[in-house]
């Protein structure tokens, strides 16, 4: 794998390992990515690197999910001032044509699929 293509998955692996947005398993995920590629030659990159991609297919929120939450359990979690707030965000990104949660660890799995031609 040529350097800048590995620095940016790397760079995302990162975000995905430590994001307070990241669900367990993923955090697992990367940092399995990480240790499988540590030293590792190109093929070892090459097939860890596909787990990972083939992993995150699916996992990334869509809009329609943060404003289903925000309507739901965001009200009870965060209260209805900031569920109010993150629904009107998200209703805007959607007239917008966004099509997923733009949190860190979503914004990072969609650029790692978006770079692997998977979204």
């Amino acid at each position: 794998m040529e350097k800048e293509l590995f620095d940016f998955v790397a760079e995302r692996v990162d975000i995905l390992s430590t994001s307070e947005a990241s669900k367990q398993e993923t955090k697992e995920a990367a940092l399995a990515w990480k240790s499988a590629v540590e030293g590792a030659d190109d093929e070892t990159v090459d097939a860890a690197t596909a787990k990972f991609v083939d992993f995150l297919e699916g996992r990334p929120n869509t809009v329609d999910g943060v404003i289903a939450f925000a309507q739901g359990p965001a009200v009870e979690m965060f209260g209805k001032e900031a569920a109010d707030q993150i629904l009107a965000t998200q209703m805007k990104r959607k007239e917008q044509g966004e099509k997923y949660c733009d949190c860190d660890a979503c914004t990072a799995a969609v650029e790692l699929l978006t770079k692997f031609d998977r979204i």
